[in-house]
């Protein structure tokens, strides 16, 4: 929590490698809350009750992956606040602070919703490799990312980490995703993906191994079986568009450059009505303070039914609020579909990650069983649902 102050870990990729992999082997041997144990937010004792305004939409079975399926909700203004007795002091990291994703935390710091429950909310722009072990020694007790490679490895490793809430699905007319440049006589259905060299932001060990591994084993191609271009955000569609890539996985808003042009066909993107991401709890928060961990999901939840429910962007004057709050384009924003905010995760999708990863050689050994990686307790208290 803030007012715990540590080094702020900074340099290059290596330096970064090393020390994370010096505080993996010291919270194997001495972590206090290591990664294979249960925290206090899953050790079953805490008492929900009901809460106004959240009724039986406002969960739904995590097994249930249909496409269609319709994300949780509660009405508007709910859940209600519970301000804790005492006030709290919190940092979130998060790579970013201008992405559409990131939009829920920063409405609900610009509404006060986080102020609502006697929570000062800090959001500080740290990339994950460096706010990973930050999260896990509790100098920062949340991270606003996805469940990646190194999450997991850091749990394995004994890191006291748990994904407790999701982040979004796509809209499916959204073609965010894996985008390729067609061959002579290709065509969209007819792809041979083998050996084409992939630009991506993140490489591998990113979430998007998932789904990037559906879209290629459809089209003779393998998380193996291809070769990585790690690029700067600005110069993937560069790379796909001069050739120094044949294909890349373009996100929102960027896919809108080739959509419709000749040459370029869309391969696949994130599964719809499945959450890859979204906020990842520390000691802190799982163990510390359970309460505000609690406290800061029913924010967050609250600030979804409120503003991001159904198609928000069809709310023109919201769109207006949030294009000045994001500093982005209004113009850009609007021209892709909402995204499906949604605050549930969903069964398996750890599982399914981590075999992922270990297709991309990026993990080894067998998968991490969900109740090391999910904790699922913390909304559920937080909208009233009794397992």
């Amino acid at each position: 929590m803030k007012g715990r102050t540590g080094p702020v870990i900074r340099g290059r990729t290596y330096v970064l490698a090393l020390l994370a992999a010096a505080l993996l082997a010291s919270a194997a041997c001495s972590s206090p809350s290591s990664g294979t144990s249960t925290p206090k937010a899953d050790a079953g004792t805490r008492t929900v009750r009901p809460v106004e305004g959240c009724g039986a939409g406002s969960w739904t079975d995590p097994a249930d992956l249909a496409p269609d399926r319709t994300p949780a909700h509660c009405r508007p203004g709910s859940p209600p606040a519970q301000r804790l007795a005492e006030p709290r002091e919190l940092t979130i990291a998060t790579g970013t602070l201008g992405a559409e994703y990131v939009a829920p935390l920063r409405v609900a710091l610009d509404k006060g919703e986080f102020a609502e429950e006697g929570l000062d909310v800090t959001l500080k722009v740290l990339p994950t490799p460096e706010a990973l072990p930050l999260l896990a020694k509790g100098e920062v007790d949340a991270l606003w990312a996805a469940p990646e490679a190194a999450v997991m490895n850091g749990i394995r490793g004994g890191f006291a980490i748990r994904w407790v809430a999701g982040n979004f699905s796509p809209d499916p007319k959204s073609k965010s995703g894996l985008w390729v440049r067609l061959k002579d006589g290709e065509t969209a259905a007819a792809v041979r993906m083998a050996g084409r060299k992939l630009g991506t932001m993140i490489g591998k060990g990113s979430v998007i191994a998932y789904p990037m591994e559906q879209a290629l084993e459809q089209h003779g191609g393998g998380l193996d079986r291809i070769r990585y271009q790690q690029l700067g955000s600005a110069d993937v569609l560069t790379a796909l568009e001069n050739g120094g890539v044949d294909s890349a996985w373009l996100l929102d808003p960027v896919w809108r450059r080739v959509d419709g042009e000749p040459g370029y066909a869309f391969l696949g993107g994130q599964p719809p009505g499945e959450p890859l991401g979204g906020m990842l709890y520390g000691p802190s928060l799982l163990d510390d303070d359970v309460d505000a961990g609690v406290a800061l999901l029913r924010a967050y939840i609250r600030t979804v039914n409120t503003y991001f429910a159904a198609d928000y962007k069809k709310n023109e004057s919201f769109v207006t609020y949030l294009a000045k709050l994001l500093k982005t384009d209004e113009t850009i924003l609007r021209s892709t579909p909402s995204l499906r905010m949604d605050w549930e995760i969903r069964t398996g999708t750890t599982d399914r990650l981590q075999s992922a990863y270990r297709a991309q050689g990026v993990a080894e050994g067998d998968s991490l069983p969900e109740p090391q990686t999910v904790t699922r307790s913390l909304y559920e208290e937080a909208v009233g649902h009794r397992r």
